[in-house]
């Protein structure tokens, strides 16, 4: 893993040394070495920190050139498949002088050109850059797990793995975007190709683009889709089964190869039981795994389960106690996640990350199989619904959202879903773990939000335009959250949060053959229906695992927010909530939403996703358009 940076202009760059100060910013993603590399007629500029992992000898640093000297790159990711694809170039005729992924992707470019990307499998984001054709070849991986920022502007071109490197720049303007800001009201995170600042783009999953330096153009395409249903004879259930424990146990593997330590997250959940399961197959040695525990907090506290899973497959099993003091960690974080996230996760992700990098440099994780196989418990909901939805007038849904809208409290249980009867199917799906709805969200702007006009899809049309018309509620409902909530929340804070701590995460459930599998050829009666959730794992599990383990519980890395609200973090948020300028959010409404929260309202999220985009703001010192907070006023 690596953090990775750059500019490229064919009027020339005026501060070469800038790449190297943007890659400093992410010091962190890469602690074991750096390096950069300025083109001789001063047009690009290329730099690196590096994670070592693959390839611990010099020949592994970057920026990376092949023989010829016409290509070079910059990688932040791991190319699983990188022995296989070197055999196939070697028969080709190509020649290599490392073991490292990253000269893999050079001469695979050589090969197939940008068609390269069909041949890789693996999680990556990388810049390369051809002196030939004077262009800049940029590629992200098929599910999003690796970032990629960047931004176009006065005929130069910058790159970096995070945002914090294009802010070193001094000349980049620092203004929130508006349209990204209500997306961050409604879903706690800023989604797709969108930025929090205006003028940054993040390149999206699954999508890769051609900077032309004569021309200034840049020229983005997506190579990867998730697949549709298969149409065919209904496929045998055996069959299946054996087929997905093929593809996991061969995913596993891949993510195993590592020339340093490999460890596993384990929640103790069906996803990371099942990881674990296939490491200690393939592992010719005991499986090290780590999970946080929270003594004492009931359904939150997964250390006896995941203790289990550890015991069934005899690993070296390391547990941390986390304590409600870790909101001591919230200022660190938010500098860390240079896009506010509202998902109170980040912090069990974090501790645990911290715990496994003094053991192990690579860890593996379970994220994507809820997505895959349908694990949330509101794919059951979103099926129910749409069979009530059958017998519902659509102008009584319109009545029953509009007044829960506007008289039920937020953070009243089912809010949400009732709101969501105001629209077809993919508007009660939009609506799903929204924190603000549309009229809320308009009641936290202040009165200078005149100043922040919103640009763009509003949020809940922005998620629905990936409910595939046509589809069955359930292949609608994971594949909004596989575009969505996966890449744009999750992969972000396991990547943000991992990173920080120097530690590389690994899913394997990702594997795109994995995605494609469980999208193009598991129907939905294995998948879930309305009373059961994750058919075909959970069958597989049932094999693998032990007999004690409860396989119909649904928790990971989970805080017990609304408890801790009572005490220190309680007092934390007002602190943080009462001291913001007015500039942002309406006072009034933020102190109904703490009132809420006092009273039995699940409120508690909300107030963590105010409190992390103020820490944010404070850090990185984002204006409004139109005005800069400055001393707790708008100017």
């Amino acid at each position: 893993m690596c953090g990775i940076a750059g500019i490229a202009s064919d009027r020339g760059i005026p501060s070469p040394e800038l790449a190297v100060a943007m890659s400093d910013t992410m010091r962190h993603r890469g602690p074991d070495g750096s390096g950069s590399w300025t083109s001789p007629d001063r047009r690009v500029a290329l730099a690196h920190r590096r994670l070592a992992v693959i390839d611990l000898s010099p020949g592994g640093r970057q920026p990376m050139t092949d023989v010829s000297e016409r290509y070079r790159i910059v990688f932040n990711g791991e190319i699983y498949n990188f022995r296989e694809l070197r055999r196939e170039l070697e028969g080709r005729g190509h020649r290599f002088r490392t073991r490292s992924d990253t000269e893999v992707i050079l001469e695979a470019y050589r090969e197939w050109g940008t068609a390269c990307l069909e041949h890789l499998n693996g999680m990556f984001a990388f810049a390369l850059y051809d002196s030939g054709s004077t262009r800049l070849f940029l590629a992200r991986d098929r599910a999003g797990e690796k970032p990629l920022y960047y931004r176009h502007a006065g005929g130069t071109f910058f790159f970096a793995s995070e945002l914090k490197g294009l802010m070193a720049d001094p000349a980049f303007p620092r203004v929130i975007d508006a349209g990204a800001l209500d997306h961050y009201l409604a879903y706690g995170c800023v989604p797709g190709g969108t930025c929090i600042l205006a003028g940054v783009r993040k390149l999206e999953a699954a999508r890769a683009l051609i900077y032309d330096l004569a021309a200034d153009e840049v020229r983005p395409w997506t190579y990867w889709t998730v697949p549709t249903p298969s149409t065919g004879p209904p496929p045998d259930r055996a069959e299946l089964l054996e087929e997905f424990s093929r593809l996991l146990e061969n995913s596993v593997r891949l993510r195993m190869i590592a020339d340093v330590p490999v460890g596993i997250l384990l929640s103790g959940g069906i996803d990371s039981s099942l990881v674990t399961a296939m490491a200690a197959r393939v592992s010719s040695a005991p499986v090290k795994t780590f999970t946080v525990t929270f003594p004492g907090q009931g359904h939150f506290d997964e250390g006896p389960h995941a203790r289990i899973v550890a015991e069934h497959f005899g690993t070296d099993h390391a547990e941390l106690v986390a304590e409600p003091a870790s909101v001591e960690l919230l200022p660190l974080l938010a500098r860390q996640f240079d896009e506010p996230i509202g998902d109170h996760s980040i912090i069990p992700t974090y501790l645990v990350s911290r715990l496994i990098r003094r053991h192990a440099t690579v860890a593996l994780g379970g994220d994507g199989g809820d997505e895959l196989f349908a694990g949330y418990p509101h794919y059951g909901y979103i099926q129910r619904m749409a069979r009530l939805r059958r017998f519902l007038p659509g102008p009584m849904g319109r009545i029953a959202g509009s007044l829960s809208a506007r008289f039920l409290p937020v953070g009243t249980t089912g809010r949400n879903h009732l709101i969501g009867l105001g629209g077809d199917l993919s508007r009660s799906i939009a609506h799903v773990n929204m924190y603000f709805d549309a009229r809320t969200r308009e009641r936290l702007r202040p009165s200078s939000r005149g100043r922040m006009p919103r640009g763009g899809a509003p949020p809940e049309r922005y998620r629905e335009r990936f409910c595939a018309p046509g589809a069955t509620p359930l292949r609608q409902a994971t594949a909004a959250d596989f575009a969505t909530t996966l890449v744009d929340d999750y992969l972000v804070k396991v990547d943000r949060a991992s990173m920080l701590a120097s530690l590389e995460v690994r899913a394997p459930f990702l594997d795109h053959r994995l995605v494609e599998f469980a999208f193009g050829r598991v129907p939905d009666r294995l998948r879930a229906t309305g009373s059961e959730r994750k058919i075909l794992p959970r069958e597989l599990a049932r094999r693998l695992l032990p007999d004690t383990l409860d396989l119909t519980r649904k928790h990971g890395f989970e805080l017990p927010l609304a408890r801790w609200f009572e005490g220190r973090w309680g007092e934390y948020v007002r602190d943080v909530l009462g001291n913001a300028p007015p500039g942002f959010f309406d006072r009034r409404v933020v102190a109904e939403l703490v009132a809420g929260q006092e009273k039995g309202y699940a409120n508690a999220n909300r107030l963590f996703l105010l409190t992390m985009f103020e820490l944010w703001r404070r850090e990185y010192g984002a204006e409004i358009p139109g005005g800069t907070v400055r001393g707790g006023e708008v100017s």
